[in-house]
Order: C-alpha cells, then structure tokens, then sequence
C-alpha cells in the first residue's frame, strides 16, 4: 500500500467515525435556542442527545452482521442514506418529540459508519498497525469538537438551529461520494454466511466470550462512559451554572477537546516503547486518581470554573490514551467476525454511554456533581474490569498472543 493510498484510507475512514460525533457536538450550543423553539427545557432537549446514543448503541448489532454478509459499503451506503433523510427530518421538526424520534433514526443511519470504519480498519491494516491507525482516525475525529461546538454556535445565532442539521446532511453526502470511490471493497460478500438468528446469536457469543475482547472492549467503554458524562452534562454546567453564552461555550467545548485529540496523538509514540496493556493501565489509574479529585471538589465548590476545566481537560487526556489501546486489543483476535467484533464494540460503548447520558441528564441538580460522580463511577469500574478481566486473558495462551501481536 502506498504513503498516499495508507493517508487517503485514514482520511476517509477518520471522516466516517467522525459522523456521529459531528452530529452531537455540533447542536450542543443551540440547547437553549431548541428547548425555546419547541417550547420545552434543556433537560428534554437533553432527551434527543439520549435518543441518538440508543440508535447508535442498537443500531451498530444490526450492521455487524449485514456486513459480514454484504461486504462493508452496501450496508453503509444504506446507513449513510437513512441518515441523510433523518438529518433533514430534524430540520423539519416542529416538536421536541419529532426531534427525539428522528435523532434516533439519525443515529440508526450513522451507527453504520461506525462499525464500518473499525471493521476496515482489521480488513485494510496489519494487526500491528491497529493502535497507531485508530490513533490516527481520532486526529480526524478530533475536528469534530474543535470545529462543530463552534461552527454550530455561529450557525445557531445567525441562521437559527435548524440549518445545522442541512449541514449535518451535506456532510454526510460528501462522505458517501468519497466512500464510493476512494475506498475499495475491503470484505468481499460472504453468501454462506447466515443472517437467521440462531447463527447471528452464535456468531456474537463466540466474540464476546474471548477474554480479551470482554476485558478490553468493557474497560474501554466505560472510561469513554466518562466522555459521555461531560458531553451530557456540559451545557448546563457552562452555560447554566458558569453562565456562558453559546459562542464562548463552543470555544470552551473545543479546547477541551485539544486533551483528548493531543494524548491520542502521543500514544502514536508510546506504543513503539511500551505495551497497549501498560499504557491503558497508566492512563486508567491517572483517570481515577483524578475523577476521585474532581468529585471532591465539585461537592465541596472548592473548584469553580477554571478548576472543574482543568479536571475535565485531565480526564479526556486519559480517555485520549485508553480509547485506542482498547478498540485495537479488543478488535486484535478477530479475522472473519471482524464485523461482528466492530459492532459489539461500537455497542458496548454506546449502551454503556447512553446509560450514563440518560442518568446525567435526569439530575436537576445545578452543578458539577452529576458530571464527576459519573465520571468517578464508570472509571473506578473500568478499572476494575481490567485488574480482574486480566486474570482470564493469563490463562489463554491464543489472547495473549493476540495481545502481543496488537501492539507490537
């Protein structure tokens, strides 16, 4: 594979992964524009971030399987389809239950783009180059909330929360053109293989049973159940408790996504000297040490908004460091369920995720609390997952082989 054609992959594919966070960060500062528009509250415009996280959580275990059948692109150009049509759908809603139902459907449509991406990822790369790769796609990410936090709070004030969502669709129609005809057809078509339920239920079963993958791929989600706290909760806490207006909570938004988009960048280098176990091992035991720090101070008000951004900043620096790790040594034993593999994943992440999006936005309570306490939660799991995880994966030889053939 050439430099040029090794890039173009990644551009696409970063572009993919990309959609659904795109389509989260980028109405965030129209929160309170919509809950004026639809004649309702933040916390119910809080119900359409929910929604999308269940589509996408649901969504994802219904294309693993169509694209170990299909191939990869027929299924995703279906998924980009349906969510070109829901994104304008949202543009036409007149009601916050509107917006609830096509934000799901959206997520149904983008969720195909997520497991596609990480199943082209196992398809076109060597095993070794896993880490480094989706280190890589989360630099293309990473414009996702640099620019749509802020993009979206321009937009909101200029030509009202509406047109996000056509840019939302145009976004995704020139995704779609680059997927046709940069990328190739990296699974060929599997006619044998069957999408009854019984197969299909095996099929999962026999991934989510290898140690490896339940330890990695659990541990995984929820430190990144973190990411999803924050994402949850910080329109009320900036621009409710801290008072920011919808520009300044954009700019906020994106610099804080500089720790998440940097660390992720310096794993590229700290996996040429350590392991993808030592590193998330690392960066999980800082994320707690700092969680339990944050919770702290949030309780007792002792932080205030310089300190509760810098607890935050710390927190995605660490999910920055554990995200990658994770995706690659859960992904790493997989060859013909690799879809399969992607869309557990990509669901484990999302339920997981959207449970604590639902829980954060059912506090009322006007502070940092909900955030930390979550963020405190799901990384003191996280960090048991992997201590006890771990003991499985040392008594299969195969997983820890595959382990060692991931980050090497």
């Amino acid at each position: 594979m050439t430099k040029q054609r090794y890039f173009a992959y990644i551009l696409v594919l970063g572009s993919l992964t990309a959609i659904g966070p795109f389509s989260i960060d980028m109405y965030l500062p129209g929160f309170p524009a919509i809950a004026e528009s639809l004649h309702t509250t933040t916390e119910n415009v809080a119900l359409s971030l929910s929604s999308f996280f269940i589509g996408i959580s649901a969504g994802q275990l219904l294309y693993g399987p169509l694209m170990d059948r299909f191939g990869r692109k027929l299924p995703l150009y279906f998924g980009l389809s349906l969510y070109i049509i829901a994104s304008i759908g949202c543009y036409f809603a007149e009601s916050i239950q509107m917006l609830v139902i096509m934000r799901f459907v959206q997520a149904i449509g983008s969720c195909a783009a997520m497991v596609a991406s990480m199943a082209m990822v196992r398809d076109l790369f060597p095993i070794a180059d896993g880490p480094k790769v989706f280190a890589l796609l989360i630099l293309v990410l990473g414009a996702s909330p640099l620019i749509a936090p802020t993009v979206g709070g321009y937009v909101t004030e200029a030509l009202g929360w509406h047109v996000i969502f056509l840019i939302l669709a145009v976004i995704a129609a020139i995704v779609f053109m680059a997927v046709i005809f940069i990328l190739p057809e990296s699974y060929p078509p599997d006619p044998n293989y069957s999408l009854a339920p019984g197969p299909i239920l095996s099929s999962f079963w026999s991934v989510f049973k290898t140690p490896q993958f339940y330890t990695y791929s659990f541990c995984g989600a929820l430190a990144f159940a973190g990411l999803f706290a924050y994402i949850s909760a910080s329109p009320m806490v900036f621009m409710e408790v801290f008072k920011m207006g919808t520009k300044a909570y954009g700019w906020v938004f994106a610099l804080l996504s500089v720790g998440f988009i940097g660390s992720s960048q310096v794993n590229s280098f700290l996996v040429k000297k350590y392991k993808s176990e030592q590193i998330v091992s690392t960066a999980l035991l800082a994320m707690v040490i700092i969680a339990i720090v944050f919770f702290a101070g949030s309780w007792q008000n002792w932080l205030g908004l310089y300190g509760t951004t810098i607890m935050i900043f710390g927190m995605l620096c660490c999910v920055g460091l554990i995200a990658p790790n994770t995706n690659a040594l859960a992904m790493a034993p997989f060859d013909n369920n690799a879809g399969v593999a992607s869309s557990l994943v990509g669901a484990t992440q999302m339920a997981i995720g959207s449970a604590v999006s639902i829980a954060v936005s059912m506090f009322k309570a006007k502070s940092a609390v909900p955030m930390s306490s979550f963020i405190l939660a799901s990384s003191g799991l996280a960090l048991m997952v992997l201590l006890i995880g771990r003991q499985f994966i040392k008594t299969k030889v195969e997983a820890k082989q595959e382990v060692g053939g991931a980050v090497h």
